[in-house]
């Protein structure tokens, strides 16, 4: 496998310019910053720990699958706190 050609570089780097990536916590975060992030993360977590895909955790959540992309990529701020706690009791009943 050689080298990949310009075009295919441009191609490619042209696709990455509309990509999001994942948020990160604000070092300066507030107490709610800090733990919606943390409710971000046990989503994370738990995609990991099963080894579901983003399409079975929509299935679980009963929402679409470009929403649970924004929780797993920390892009919430659509999410009211209330809201991303009810979702994540549906992975963890027990969850205080």
């Amino acid at each position: 496998m050689g080298m990949p050609s310009k075009s295919q570089i441009k191609r490619v780097l042209k696709g990455l310019e509309k990509a999001e990536g994942t948020l990160a916590l604000n070092p300066g975060a507030s107490a709610l910053e800090k733990f919606r992030w943390d409710l971000h993360q046990k989503f994370v977590r738990y995609v990991r720990e099963k080894g579901i895909t983003q399409k079975r955790l929509a299935e679980i959540l009963e929402i679409d699958e470009a929403k649970v992309s924004k929780i797993l990529r920390h892009r919430i701020d659509e999410f009211s706190t209330d809201r991303l706690i009810t979702l994540y009791q549906k992975l963890d009943p027990e969850v205080r």
